[in-house]
């Protein structure tokens, strides 16, 4: 990166010869760095914006307006001050590899300052646009409301992640919708994704997300999307409607401003992420790079790995002499399988603590047995806690789990993103970076950023994934391979993969206790490549992995990090095929929706040098009845290797390739 030095004398003359602004100024340009992008900035009565991809119009006059303090309206009637334009090609290498050891950021970026003690900083990638503003005032200031409408220039398909109201999980269905189908009644979470034609897609999300509210977003006239923020909260109540524990607190009074912060800050980042194939869109990393950068100096206590849960399955464990259920016995049996099958880490879901209670344990748990068995087996304990539960008795309750040796917490049920649960959500995750434990949030909106910002957030939830199959049957193949194009943009993400009760469509039921999943054996195993999350699930019980030893073959030696991500093949909701990078070995995941397909098994990607020996994982020939039919297979190949797999309905393909010496 080019970095000027501006001196006194001649070159302060220079600088301010270049940073002059005169009428032509009020339209300005910025290219990506491969000048397939072009974003068109105009200064005008408001400060819009439009976008061009390959010189189409994607956008055309999107607006941005901050307001702050009732009636100061950033970026209406704007004195444009100085513009100023760098461009930037480093490489980042992050603290968890979650889909690249390395990140290449390249953009161009445009900083718009304006009278009034405000910037507008626009950023040009290869892969998307992103921009944000920055105030520079002496005191707080209340932002009464942000303006962000994203004007289409074609009555686009979206993919519509519906919601009913700001208190929500964020697990959401996509709803195939056309734009001007949409009004201001209808709200979404993010990521949303709109195909502005058969190649170019074009995908909302947000990160930076700090001391602010999340952005949703609802339709608007003609073919337009607009932002909306959920209000500061100013009281909360218990809802008790469904649960009688403290799981969902409602806001029940709200302020007319969405945010209380500083003067001098920057603000979220809104990105507009471009792909010019499907496959573009799982290889986006602006949610990571436009983030806040690491505020934990030493992170070499950070684990990434895999978890045996508890809860999915609903401890169904047999073959035993002690009865299952939430007790030492039963966890000591987790314990005893994540140890032979060297995974990482156990939870210890709902039923350890009584409810409201996080320093108190039941009496059918001895936890100083079990995390000095977990010690000594060496599998770390993550514990599930509610979030209310949790802040009551914070600092406590961390000091005990550090006390105890206790690796991780699952919290849970948070449903909000209002400013006061987003700061919630920073001050865990710095609160936990102290005491040296990892966070997994459940019941929690989309990554935005947190997770550069504080790594030990390993991953979160967001996402409607296996749990659904306890009570409802629209977890299908096709839903899964809509997953990465969307939410998975945004970042990782605990789908919670593994079931090994696997079923077609007409055999399907749900049972709460003995849960099922839609689909073949073998999507299920593609899901461990194809899915991101650094802190892995097998969701399934162990009784039903010691009878699958071919599969649990795989999923022993599956890693939850990688150092290479190659796209292979992929369209959004109909398949996905992709192969990662761990060290010296290889894996591929294909997964297909309910129509079967032959995907081709392109292994050019190899170094021409070496020979590897491939296990391959295919649905068996019978699995369009029963989905748990599958075919293990295994033979030496190398880079020359190119096959077409055949695909059932619902089904998928595992791959691991290990160096032959």
């Amino acid at each position: 990166m080019k970095t000027t030095i501006f001196k006194i004398g001649l070159c302060f003359l220079v600088f301010l010869i270049f940073n002059a602004v005169s009428a032509k100024d009020k339209n300005l340009r910025l290219n990506s760095p491969d000048g397939t992008i072009v974003v068109e900035v105009n200064v005008g009565e408001v400060i819009s914006y439009s976008i061009f991809v390959d010189e189409e119009q994607i956008i055309d006059g999107a607006t941005l307006v901050l307001t702050v303090n009732e009636d100061n309206l950033l970026g209406v009637n704007p004195k444009l001050l100085k513009k100023q334009s760098r461009q930037v090609d480093n490489i980042l290498y992050p603290e968890l590899k979650v889909r690249s050891a390395e990140i290449r950021n390249n953009f161009n970026e445009l900083s718009l300052t304006f009278k009034n003690n405000y910037k507008v900083v626009f950023r040009a990638f290869d892969n998307g646009v992103a921009y944000r503003f920055e105030t520079r005032f002496k005191d707080d200031i209340i932002v009464t409301s942000e303006t962000a409408k994203f004007n289409f220039t074609n009555n686009n398909q979206v993919y519509f992640p519906r919601e009913d109201e700001f208190q929500s999980h964020n697990e959401r269905l996509y709803e195939r919708l056309v734009l001007d189908s949409l009004s201001n009644n209808d709200l979404c979470s993010l990521p949303v994704l709109i195909e502005n034609s058969e190649k170019t897609k074009f995908l909302i999300t947000e990160t930076g997300l700090l001391d602010y509210p999340g952005m949703w977003l609802t339709g608007a006239e003609g073919k337009s999307l607009q932002a909306v923020f959920p209000p500061v909260a100013l009281e909360e109540k218990v809802d008790n409607t469904r649960w009688t524990d403290d799981r969902t607190i409602r806001v029940s009074k709200k302020a007319n401003y969405i945010a209380k912060t500083k003067g001098t800050r920057v603000f979220p980042w809104r990105i507009m992420a471009l792909s010019k194939t499907d496959a573009d869109l799982l290889t986006n990393q602006l949610s990571y790079q436009l983030a806040e950068p690491s505020r934990i100096k030493d992170c070499s206590w950070i684990k990434p790995g895999k978890v045996a849960w508890d809860w999915w399955n609903y401890n169904n464990i047999y073959g035993v002499d002690f009865k299952a259920g939430v007790n030492t016995e039963t966890y000591k049996y987790f314990i005893d399988f994540a140890s032979q099958y060297g995974l990482e880490y156990i939870i210890l879901d709902e039923g350890w603590y009584p409810l409201g209670n996080v320093l108190g344990v039941v009496p059918e748990i001895d936890m100083e047995a079990l995390l000095a068995y977990g010690k000594e087996k060496n599998v770390g304990l993550i514990l599930w806690v509610t979030w209310s539960s949790l802040d009551q008795k914070l600092e406590a309750a961390l000091d005990t789990f550090q006390e105890w040796g206790v690796k991780g917490l699952k919290i849970d049920f948070m449903q909000r993103d209002d400013q006061w649960m987003v700061n919630y959500y920073e001050r865990i995750a710095k609160a936990c970076a102290e005491h040296e434990l990892l966070v997994d949030f459940h019941g929690s909106y989309k990554p935005s950023g947190l997770r550069r910002t504080y790594p030990n957030v390993l991953t979160r939830e967001g996402v409607k994934g296996n749990e659904n199959n306890k009570w409802a049957n629209y977890i299908t193949p096709e839903h899964n391979v809509t997953l990465p194009f969307i939410r998975m943009v945004a970042g990782p993400m605990d789908y919670t993969p593994g079931a090994m009760i696997n079923t077609q469509e007409e055999n399907f039921g749900v049972a709460w206790n003995k849960p099922m999943a839609l689909g073949t054996r073998c999507h299920q195993l593609a899901m461990y490549v194809c899915f991101e999350s650094p802190l892995q699930m097998l969701c399934d019980s162990p009784s039903n992995y010691y009878k699958e030893p071919e599969s649990m073959s795989f999923l022993s030696a599956i890693p939850a990090v990688w150092d290479e991500t190659i796209v292979l093949d992929a369209k959004v909701s109909d398949y996905i095929l992709l192969a990662r990078r761990n060290g010296d070995n290889w894996y591929v995941g294909g997964m297909t929706d309910w129509d079967e397909r032959d995907l081709s098994l392109n292994l050019s990607f190899l170094p021409k040098e070496m020979k590897y020996e491939m296990t391959l994982f295919q649905d068996g020939v019978n699995a369009n009845r029963i989905a748990i039919d599958f075919k293990q297979s295994k033979i030496i190949v190398d880079h020359t290797y190119n096959n077409q797999i055949h695909l059932a309905k619902g089904g998928g393909l595992a791959v691991m390739l290990k160096p032959v010496q």
